[in-house]
């Protein structure tokens, strides 16, 4: 019942795209909020996309207020609050997913054991009105070993710095990202970096691929190809080379952690995540978040109520049947052996799609059938 509602993916290694992965998340947003008073719609559609529900919910007041003409939306602390709550996600998927996903079998239950204990013990989970030098003197104390600040000038500037500081100390992260690197730290070939925030011109071109093709959320594609988003692909970060594997992925997760604590400044704090609205024509506007997993899209068309409305998540850019993910299924064998499922399982964790996800082996099982 669950996965009619939110979806699933299936993931089948060794077979060639668009099989290896197949996206069967339920396109619901229009369906529910057309013909809808504006005003009901950011609510319904945080409920309906729980998981990152403020994101949503920002996305959606920016897409309608643009939609009916207002060009400056006014949102009094709407960046301190999506920094905030991405720095919240982050945590939880840090300290939450990567132990199941990441630590060996002899050590996961110590590393689950001792990253929940360091979650309940982080302020920002505990309210949104908790101190940010709280939060930060938590992450440099529980996560990082160090000064938040020193870990992420050393990150921006020694390309060497994310296996350096796993491999020399104790802590259960360290200990888990040291034993994730085997099984993560392999090459996938990037899809092209998602960036059609980036101005006026590209975000039309979004919104008419959205308007014009109800099936644009569940195949997306940017400027004639596939596109990957995340944390690792951020406007003020554009200038930076895509991660080369999985391993390296994982590292810009913790190292926007580190931006997010730090005080406002170039390059960190609240500034660092770009969102926006913009009107498309009368009665249309597009909104986009950079959210914890990537870009978040919402498009909306008004007329008195909502006519139509498209979103676009970043699932649905990684987790394409022709994109990065599931080229880098097609190299993987189709086998049950621990060393695969590892490797599988670190994909996952690096890309984080929002909805649970399953390994089918029938090649494998055919084969066992046949011998």
């Amino acid at each position: 019942m669950i996965d009619a509602l939110t979806g699933v993916l299936r993931l089948r290694p060794g077979q060639a795209r668009p099989r290896s992965v197949e996206n069967r998340r339920p396109d619901l947003a229009e369906a529910l909020v057309r013909g809808k008073p504006a005003g009901d719609v950011p609510g319904m559609l945080g409920s309906l996309f729980s998981l990152c529900g403020h994101a949503h919910r920002l996305c959606a007041r920016m897409a309608l207020d643009a939609a009916a003409g207002k060009t400056s939306p006014g949102m009094p602390g709407a960046e301190r609050s999506l920094q905030c709550e991405t720095l919240c996600e982050h945590v939880r998927r840090i300290g939450l997913d990567w132990p199941a996903a990441l630590a060996l079998p002899a050590s996961r239950d110590a590393i689950a054991a001792s990253a929940l204990k360091s979650l309940r013990a982080c302020p920002a989970l505990r309210g949104a009105d908790a101190p940010l030098p709280d939060t930060r003197r938590w992450l440099e104390r529980q996560l990082l070993a160090m000064p938040a600040q020193d870990w992420l000038e050393r990150w921006n500037r020694e390309p060497g710095w994310w296996a350096e500081w796993s491999a020399a100390g104790s802590g259960w992260l360290q200990r888990l990202v040291r034993e994730a690197r085997p099984a993560a730290d392999w090459p996938v070939a990037a899809a092209e970096p998602l960036h059609a925030h980036a101005g006026a011109v590209s975000l039309r071109q979004l919104a008419r691929s959205l308007s014009e093709d109800a099936g644009f959320t569940r195949r997306p594609r940017w400027q004639d190809d596939c596109a990957e988003t995340g944390s690792w692909t951020r406007l003020n970060d554009a200038a930076r080379a895509l991660p080369a594997t999985p391993w390296q992925r994982l590292g810009a997760r913790l190292a926007e952690l580190v931006r997010l604590t730090l005080p406002d400044a170039p390059g960190h704090g609240g500034g660092w995540l770009s969102f926006g609205a913009q009107p498309i024509a009368a009665g249309e506007g597009l909104a986009w978040v950079e959210m914890a997993r990537g870009l978040l899209v919402h498009y909306a068309c008004l007329d008195g109520v909502v006519a139509g409305y498209r979103v676009l998540a970043p699932t649905e850019w990684n987790f394409h049947a022709e994109g990065a993910v599931a080229r880098a299924l097609e190299g993987l064998a189709p086998t049950r052996d621990l060393e695969a499922q590892h490797r599988i399982a670190a994909l996952m964790a690096a890309y984080d799609p929002c909805v649970r996800f399953e390994v089918e082996l029938q090649a494998l099982e055919q084969e066992n059938v046949h011998a």
